[in-house]
């Protein structure tokens, strides 16, 4: 059974430090182990790289090992037409995963190039809102078998 892939990108390797008051105190930690739970039986690849290149390379790898995507680009949402190009050529589901909301914050954060490719886009649940993550591509992943 191919795994799920949970990739993060830069600065959620601080979760439960980095501005509390929008990230919330779960750690990344935490959040990993909500999402092994979660999945049940599927196994699950969890990174977190604050590297652009080694984000891509970790879908670079999905394309090849993993069954769905899901990945919280972080900064990179807004900015990375590479993380775009790479997740074009993944064939399964992707959902785009952000802990805050991003249309509630400053402007910059309301453009996503991981959008364009993302089959669905989750905000504003919190760190916690990745077991709806994990359990939708469950259902996505059946929904395509």
């Amino acid at each position: 059974m191919k795994p799920i892939y949970v990739l993060n990108g830069p600065n959620l390797n601080r979760l439960g430090k980095r501005e509390p008051s929008i990230y919330g105190a779960t750690t990344l930690d935490e959040v990993e182990q909500i999402c092994r739970a979660t999945a049940g039986d599927r196994p699950i690849v969890f990174h977190q790289t604050n590297s652009e290149e080694k984000l891509i390379d970790l879908v670079h790898e999905a394309i090849d090992e993993g069954a769905g995507i899901i990945i919280n680009p972080a900064a990179f949402t807004f900015t990375s037409l590479a993380l775009l190009d790479a997740l074009k050529m993944f064939e399964g589901p992707v959902i785009e995963f952000h802990i805050s909301n991003i249309h509630k914050r400053e402007p910059i954060y309301h453009r996503s190039y991981v959008s364009i490719r993302a089959d669905a886009v989750m905000a504003g649940l919190g760190a916690r809102g990745y077991a709806t993550a994990v359990t939708a591509m469950l259902t996505m992943l059946a929904d395509r078998a």
